[in-house]
């Protein structure tokens, strides 16, 4: 099982290498939109993931994805028998354009509320021009989006009887956010609340810096803090639900082949999410090692 998550962890990080050259199919192929909470449902493409929270006061959508993709979103949204107007508030995983880029169209068609992490403000209002890896091939530029509210570690979003709690977990980004929720499954007791979890992201690429030479900086100032406390963040959340903002974090299109079998019961996967945070931690480990080792000789 680790061996097979560190496969999958590696072309993770690996795959944002040649962005440019070809967005990966999985990231544009539509999938039928299914329930995972009594609220909480996924609206995104085989990889990508978008998720939207019903609420009694309207809808919360977490990641607007590509450029390409609020077509996509919007019609998994209806297909469910929700309405696209009813989103009042936008949030996101992280300011990368696989995750943003839609975000301005959202906006212009929902009029929700743009909701983002502290460190990856700037980033989403100038369209990743002030990406601390800019200009970099794959830092892909996309339209910029007006950031309505600032948020800060630990804060809530509350609309309607949901709370969010949203947890930065930079690195990745300045202002990668992890996202929490409590939640009741189809078909499981009454008043029994799961832990979800939506990991913002944890990988890198060789761009990253870690550790300064002669011939180049940190890639920004703290970023070996974040990412330890990153890793520190995400070991102490409880997790029932494994959820993140790629499918392929929590083997999300292998768990669907038993959903219509099982439910929404195939995402209760706390030793996934274990296995998932200790390989993601010990790759950083082990390139934070190699630079520094790089560096003494």
């Amino acid at each position: 099982m680790r061996a097979t998550l560190s496969c999958l962890f590696l072309l993770l990080v690996c795959s944002s290498r040649s962005i440019l050259a070809e967005v990966n199919p999985s990231w544009t192929t539509s999938i039928a939109p299914f329930q995972i909470t009594d609220n909480l449902y996924y609206v995104g493409s085989e990889d990508l993931a978008s998720y939207l929270i019903v609420t009694r006061a309207g809808n919360i959508l977490i990641n607007a994805n590509l450029a390409s993709s609020p077509p996509q979103i919007r019609a998994s949204v209806e297909k469910l028998g929700f309405h696209w107007s009813d989103t009042r508030i936008l949030l996101n995983s992280q300011a990368h354009y696989d995750h943003v880029g839609g975000a301005a169209e959202v906006i212009r068609e929902t009029h929700a509320k743009n909701m983002v992490m502290d460190g990856d403000v700037s980033v989403i209002e100038t369209g990743a021009r002030t990406d601390f890896l800019s200009p970099s091939p794959n830092i892909v530029r996309y339209a910029p989006a007006h950031v309505d509210s600032v948020l800060h570690d630990g804060d809530t979003v509350r609309l309607g009887d949901v709370v969010l709690t949203a947890h930065k977990t930079a690195g990745h980004t300045r202002g990668c956010t992890t996202w929490t929720m409590r939640s009741h499954l189809p078909g499981e007791p009454a008043g029994t609340m799961r832990n979800i979890v939506i990991v913002g992201g944890v990988g890198f690429w060789s761009e990253y810096h870690f550790v300064a030479t002669p011939r180049h900086s940190v890639s920004y100032p703290g970023i070996t803090q974040d990412f330890r406390h990153t890793f520190s963040e995400l070991r102490a959340l409880p997790c029932d639900v494994f959820l993140g903002a790629h499918g392929g974090y929590f083997d999300m299109l292998t768990k669907l082949k038993r959903y219509a079998q099982a439910g929404p019961r195939v995402f209760i996967d706390p030793a996934g999410y274990k296995d998932f945070v200790a390989d993601a931690q010990e790759t950083f480990v082990k390139a934070l090692s190699q630079q520094e080792a790089a560096t003494a000789h």
